[in-house]
């Protein structure tokens, strides 16, 4: 035990370093990108006409910023692979599925159930949710202040909120498979044994507020982050776990196939990132597959369910 923890402490370490070092040298260079590309002080210049236009209206611009926004980038993603799911077209999302001959056409009946649920998520849980997150925000006095705050802080800040979401997510993800709670709250989410999209927060409302809406929230409420910090986060957040859930290992994207392995199988790979999957050891199986090998950004227009194929079955 010592020595795995001691392995895992090593690997961690190496990642974190290695990302660091990463982000001192691009930091610069990015911004400096980010400022020339957007024409100077485009943004700024854009956030306070946007801020006059709705004559500092704090909760107008909270529940757009916090709601509408990624609202908006959840479903205008998720629009699209929905048509793939629904038609079978255009092949060149359907031929990326992860698992081949499932979801294929998608079941109508079943889809349109998490829908209502999503929507249904997103309308009673998300939004009586922001009310109080909304005057936590305002406390802090940093939320809407009219001067925005540099790519930089923003890359300091996800950062912070992607290890703060990993933490969270992965003991209350794995707390809901315990027999109790996964039978009366954890098994809807797990009706997708090969998930979609739309389905990342197809869940049981507890599920919803504790596991993927409290996770994502946290890190911008210690922040007192910024409200186009905390739109950008949430959006990506969304789009992250669509992508995670989405059945399409598709070229330039984050992998899914770590949290489609999970659907899967149930009892592996609980986290976001992976990190704390490795330490507790619930990725082990994961690492024996053919999956984990194809667990990578693809780079290429071929497959990896074509390059990387399941081993033949052994005749019995």
């Amino acid at each position: 035990q010592g020595e795995k923890l001691s392995h895992a402490l090593r690997i961690s370490a190496y990642v974190f370093s290695t990302g660091l070092l990463m982000f001192t040298a691009l930091a610069n260079s990015v911004s400096w990108l980010m400022q020339s590309v957007t024409l100077g002080n485009f943004w700024q210049t854009a956030w306070l006409e946007f801020y006059d236009y709705m004559e500092g209206d704090e909760w107008t611009i909270f529940l757009i910023g916090a709601a509408l926004v990624p609202a908006l980038a959840f479903w205008g993603f998720n629009g699209i692979l929905l048509v793939a799911d629904i038609t079978g077209k255009p092949t060149f999302i359907t031929r990326y599925r992860i698992q081949l001959g499932k979801n294929d056409p998608v079941d109508k009946k079943k889809l349109w159930k998490a829908i209502y649920t999503v929507l249904g998520n997103q309308l009673l849980v998300n939004f009586p949710m922001l009310v109080p997150m909304f005057y936590i925000m305002q406390w802090w006095g940093n939320t809407f202040s009219k001067e925005l705050p540099t790519f930089q802080w923003f890359l300091v800040e996800l950062s912070i909120f992607t290890v703060i979401e990993e933490i969270l997510f992965y003991y209350t993800h794995r707390l809901a498979h315990h027999p109790v709670l996964y039978k009366h709250i954890h098994k809807k989410h797990h009706e997708w044994t090969a998930p979609i999209g739309v389905v990342s927060i197809y869940a049981h409302p507890i599920e919803h507020i504790v596991s993927n809406t409290l996770p994502v929230m946290t890190g911008p409420m210690i922040m007192g982050s910024h409200i186009v910090s905390l739109s950008a986060w949430f959006s990506i957040a969304l789009v992250t776990t669509s992508i995670s859930h989405c059945g399409y290992h598709l070229p330039l994207l984050p992998s899914p196939e770590f949290h489609d392995f999970h659907h899967l199988k149930f009892n592996q790979c609980y986290g976001v990132l992976g990190v704390l999957d490795f330490l507790h050891g619930t990725d082990r199986m994961f690492r024996q597959t053919k999956a984990f090998e194809r667990h990578k950004v693809l780079l290429g227009l071929t497959p990896l369910s074509e390059s990387i194929p399941e081993s033949p079955k052994k005749e019995e």
